[in-house]
């Protein structure tokens, strides 16, 4: 009886079929990384500023920066007689803004626009949000999710002439009013309002809708067993929970309203506020220094609106 014997292709060399880590740059790179990262992760504060030197240095860059040269530019001063600007140093423009009848009547005119359209995109953003949250589940919540977000997806400026339309004598809202023997209000300040509402409403929304998902359930559940009544919950347990959410919408609603001039163009009229005043200071009147003083309002608004909310926890959720 023979026996066969199978011989076994040799294995090639191990070392031919491995490419050594060893090589002369990857060594180098290796022994200069690896006392980075060691220290880096010995000390964990360096590590956090390193990563974010840069994102900082780019937002100072951004926002300080340009802040900073609209400070110094409200200190210049323009030649009565050329036009041009002066770098001579007076605080003229900036009390004139603050003080002028004009620039006052203005800034409050922009005030209350922006107030009342927070306001109402707060009211109007709650059942919605709470309907989105509470009460709709599954395809449902992911259709009112795409109809909320649909509107942030068109143009501005498409968006405002929409409502333009709408707002005309012949408008579309005339048409449904001639029935009832009334008219829409037109152009003007309710028009500024209402446009301003509906643009800055989903803004409102989205804050609001993810405060009622992280309410947990069982505090509903228990609240009920307790014998509580459905406003009495809603008042007691789910409203103090979801404040700053809302505080978070209307702090959306409230400085895009402050600042917008686009819509007071489009469907104001002769509705005037703070944008459409340092446009024309810029624009028209060649008034760089005052323009920048009349930035500063709005600026200050925000900054101390801002400070106002920040112990509800507000910020935390923009």
């Amino acid at each position: 009886m023979t026996t066969t014997t199978t011989t076994r292709p040799a294995e090639p060399a191990r070392s031919a079929m491995v490419i050594s880590p060893s090589t002369p740059i990857a060594a180098r790179q290796k022994k200069v990384s690896k006392p980075i990262s060691t220290f880096l992760y010995n000390h964990p504060v360096v590590h956090r500023v390193a990563l974010l030197v840069l994102p900082v240095g780019w937002m100072a860059l951004v926002y300080i920066v340009a802040l900073f040269a609209l400070l110094i530019t409200a200190l210049w001063s323009v030649n009565e007689y050329t036009g041009a600007v002066e770098m001579t140093w007076t605080f003229s423009n900036i009390v004139e803004a603050f003080t002028d009848q004009l620039y006052l009547a203005v800034t409050g005119r922009t005030l209350l626009i922006a107030v009342i359209a927070t306001v109402a995109d707060v009211l109007l953003a709650f059942p919605i949000a709470f309907f989105m949250a509470r009460m709709s589940k599954g395809k449902a919540r992911r259709i009112l999710l795409i109809l909320v977000s649909t509107p942030l997806w068109a143009s501005y400026l498409v968006k405002a002439y929409a409502w333009r339309s709408v707002l005309s004598g012949s408008g579309l809202l005339d048409m449904l009013l001639a029935p009832l023997h009334m008219q829409s209000p037109g152009y003007g300040l309710p028009a500024v309002i209402v446009t301003e509402v509906y643009l800055w409403l989903p803004y409102a929304i989205t804050p609001i809708f993810t405060a009622f998902e992280q309410v947990p359930e069982s505090l509903l559940e228990a609240s009920g067993d307790l014998g509580a009544h459905t406003w009495t919950t809603i008042r007691s347990v789910l409203l103090p929970m979801i404040v700053p959410g809302m505080v978070a919408g209307s702090i959306f609603s409230f400085s895009l309203s402050l600042g917008d001039y686009i819509v007071a163009g489009i469907v104001g009229g002769k509705t005037q506020v703070l944008g459409n005043l340092i446009y024309t200071d810029v624009g028209v009147a060649n008034n760089a220094p005052m323009a920048a003083a009349c930035a500063l309002i709005p600026i200050i608004i925000i900054a101390g609106y801002l400070l106002l909310v920040s112990r509800t926890g507000a910020l935390k959720r923009l």
